[in-house]
């Protein structure tokens, strides 16, 4: 078995990490100074979103140098260090890869926006200026996706930011380019890839097609051939329109593509369809089952999934699923146990294990994510109330998941010294890590546990490798499964919400493995309270569930 199947993946946002020169943002360094508490958190890889050089109009995935190291991050020196560092403590690195797009301050495009001649003109999507925008064409930002340069008085394609100029992936010397940037980092010894957005790479301007454009698979069997394949590392590509189907051709297990994909179908399930991600719907439970139940039947021996809530564009799951508030323990480690007991590679987005929550920025002044800034921009234009605006952003903004992350009590979370980039949240002074390193009840002990389970304890090929069934998929309180391999099974019950869920039956025989109440007890049945999960060892096919709420 590939040892990616068995990995806990640590996404590191550098920005909000760690802070070791106290000029209010992390760094490598900060990153070094932490990586014992990351080996005692018990994962051994860790996700690095980018840390090249940039103007950062979008945080670093707007690249200027793929071989260069932002200078607020530290140097090319420090980057080493850490993969050294790391490596001596079990700990690989995945470098994010944004090939997709670049900075409009990279050599590439600024010698392309120069002379229409270039040589590297054709390594971005242009389109003469004809008095009127190319298309209607909007970029993921909401504003249009097409910018003028005058010099040359050509549109150029931009489908982030105007400082994010999308690159042409069916000029050859654009492809030859972006492998020999991977290559690079695999000398210097990373173990994996990230790939940002690489669904869209493939765009076919003609037809108007942007993801999944028709040679996007021979791409990528390109890039893996010239690149990673046959040399041991994890891949994961970003895929937001990702079906079940594409996922296996993503991951096939010939290894011609990615190791995994991010699928992104679960995450979308409380947004209106047809609409953006701010036009808010309450979640229905029973899609979420029936999504996760495809992802897991569907990729079995056919292909691999990743399992995430979070991310640096995301908001906290315990917020945006859970109860961040009297259950926020409870309901942390229930989202956690949904996802660490299924197939897959879990990712863990840094203060995820501690519980951290959404923070309400009460000031406009207060965001830094350009995306929120547009959104503003455009639903002001169009009439929205800002209360409404605000209430989305609250919701969904992106700068939830980027606010310091949470070391101590002390001022600025132990973030920095300094004054830090982006705000911290104010609930730092009782949701840390000091204060919950070595307590058996918190958040961050559950997911030390729930990686022993997946990486040392004897289920740990169960866990990789066992199958699937969802029961009681109707319910609409209750996430269940079970998960068996070589005539072992373990049920996994959750209670996703804040109402009792009644159990009754005979448990003689069940082993209870885990549980996120210190005082469950399976002797006489069982009450699972208020987002109360627990893990049972052996068999349920006699067990009731009688959906009495209390």
């Amino acid at each position: 078995m590939e040892w990616w199947k068995k990995a806990v993946v640590y996404q590191i946002y550098p920005r909000s990490f760690m802070d070791s020169n106290q000029d209010g943002i992390g760094d490598i360094k900060g990153i070094i100074s932490k990586l014992d508490d990351l080996k005692y958190l018990g994962i051994n890889v860790i996700w690095l979103c980018p840390v090249y050089a940039s103007p950062n109009e979008d945080n670093g995935y707007d690249i200027s140098d793929y071989y260069e190291i932002s200078k607020e991050y530290g140097s090319m020196q420090d980057m080493e260090e850490l993969i050294f560092e790391a490596k001596k403590r079990d700990i690989y690195l995945m470098m994010d890869i944004v090939a997709n797009h670049t900075s409009k301050e990279h050599m590439w495009f600024k010698n392309a926006v120069s002379d229409v001649n270039s040589p590297y003109h054709p390594y971005y999507v242009f389109k003469k200026n004809t008095g009127v925008l190319p298309s209607n064409l909007q970029s993921v930002f909401l504003d249009s996706a097409w910018e003028l340069n005058l010099k040359t008085d050509e549109y150029y394609l931009h489908m982030f930011a105007k400082g994010q100029p999308d690159l042409n992936w069916h000029h050859e010397p654009v492809r030859k380019g972006i492998y020999d940037v991977l290559n690079f980092w695999i000398d210097k010894g990373i173990k994996g890839f990230r790939f940002d957005v690489i669904d869209l790479i493939a765009k076919d301007m003609d037809h108007e097609i942007i993801g999944d454009g028709p040679l996007l698979h021979p791409y990528i069997k390109e890039m893996a051939n010239k690149t990673f394949r046959n040399k041991d590392l994890i891949t994961v590509g970003e895929t937001w329109g990702a079906t079940v189907e594409k996922a296996k051709m993503y991951s096939n297990p010939d290894h011609s593509e990615f190791s995994m994909i991010f699928n992104f179908a679960h995450i979308l399930l409380d947004q209106v369809e047809g609409k953006e991600k701010w036009d808010l719907l309450p979640l229905d439970l029973i899609k979420l089952k029936k999504t996760f139940n495809d992802q897991q039947q569907g990729l079995y021996e056919a292909g691999w999934n990743s399992l995430f809530w979070n991310n640096h564009d995301l908001p906290r799951i315990v917020s945006r699923w859970g109860n961040d508030q009297e259950y926020r323990v409870e309901s942390a480690k229930m989202l956690a146990t949904i996802l660490h007991f299924m197939q897959g590679t879990p990712y863990i987005y840094q203060g995820e294990e501690l519980g951290m929550t959404n923070m309400k920025f009460e000031h406009l002044d207060d965001l830094r994510d350009i995306e929120s800034f547009n959104m503003i921009n455009q639903r002001l234009k169009l009439g929205y109330a800002l209360p409404s605006i605000m209430k989305s952003i609250h919701t969904k903004g992106r700068d939830n998941a980027r606010t310091p992350y949470h070391w101590n009590n002390q001022e600025y979370a132990g973030f920095t010294e300094g004054e830090p980039w982006i705000k911290c949240n104010p609930n730092y002074a009782s949701i840390n890590l000091e204060a919950q390193k070595g307590n058996p009840e918190s958040v961050l002990e559950y997911y030390k546990t729930l990686i022993w389970f997946r990486r040392e304890s004897i289920y740990s090929d169960l866990i990789a490798s066992g199958t699937f069934k969802l029961i009681h998929d109707d319910h609409p309180d209750l996430f269940a499964y079970q998960r068996s391999y070589q005539g072992t099974t373990i049920t996994v019950l959750c209670n996703f919400h804040n109402s009792s869920i009644s159990l009754t039956g005979l448990f003689k025989d069940e082993k209870l493995l885990l549980s996120n109440y210190s005082d469950s007890n399976i002797t006489h049945g069982l009450n699972l309270r208020p987002y109360e999960s627990i893990v049972l060892l052996s068999n349920q096919q006699n067990n009731v569930i009688e959906n009495q709420k209390k």
